[in-house]
């Protein structure tokens, strides 16, 4: 137990079978969270801003002015509040490994134990546990631990501009579908193109989505869609009401 088995494909570890640099899964679906969530917004809470205002005035400017204040405000908004939840997410998680590292300095062979035991209850007997513990242990303790108590990465830790900048630019495309439909359409048209326009691209983006995070796509699907046509259809009925013609 003295050497250090050479590493092969079959050997254990955090990351084997990996290719160096790979991607890890957290990242993609940190990236894939953002997108889709700021996509989904930007669609419905363009959608609803213009709908509701085409309601109550057939102004392109004041129309084209509103959608582009609510695009360009919600873009900036999901995006620092991406930035500041996954700045959080970051913090705890770099927090959670900093107490790691303390107890593998100070209580080594305990953190050993911990990890050994932590394999046991994976299925591996006693023996192969402490063995793959130790060989672990030696190649990157922290990484190690990092991967088998906490699930984290110590080089794939989540990104907080990553989140940021796919929440402003899939917001920001999907708000310009909206505005653009309300905008292009004729008047007597402008509301019910927008509302089919939305919900195509909702039906997409719930497809979509599924089909990535590998989930079933009826459901999510119908839930995007549902909740963006009574988003469009409370606002537009707020803006009949009003009924204030600028």
């Amino acid at each position: 137990m003295d050497d250090v088995a050479p590493r092969g494909p079959g050997s254990a570890g955090p990351h084997a079978g990996e290719p160096h640099g790979a991607e890890s899964t957290g990242s993609r679906l940190n990236r894939l969270r953002a997108g889709v969530l700021g996509a989904n917004d930007g669609i419905v809470s363009t959608a609803g801003v213009v709908v509701g205002v085409a309601a109550t005035s057939s102004s392109i400017p004041v129309v084209a002015t509103a959608g582009g204040a609510a695009l360009l405000a919600g873009a900036l908004s999901m995006a620092a509040g991406e930035y500041v939840s996954v700045s959080t997410q970051r913090d705890t998680e770099e927090a959670l490994l900093a107490t790691e590292r303390q107890e593998l300095a100070e209580t080594p062979d305990a953190e050993l134990e911990e990890l050994a035991g932590l394999y046991e209850e994976k299925g591996l007997t006693p023996e192969l546990a402490r063995e793959v513990a130790v060989q672990l242990t030696r190649r990157d303790a922290l990484a190690a631990h990092a991967d088998a108590e906490l699930h984290l990465d110590p080089d794939e830790l989540t990104s907080p501009w990553e989140a940021a900048v796919a929440s402003i630019v899939s917001f920001t495309v999907g708000g310009l579908l909206p505005l653009a439909a309300v905008l292009l359409a004729p008047v007597a048209w402008r509301v019910p193109v927008t509302f089919v326009a939305v919900v195509l691209a909702l039906v997409l983006t719930g497809w979509g989505s599924a089909r990535l995070g590998k989930a079933p796509t009826r459901r999510a699907t119908i839930r995007t869609v549902v909740g963006g046509a009574v988003a469009m259809g409370v606002t537009y009925a707020i803006g009949s009401l009003v009924d204030v013609n600028v």
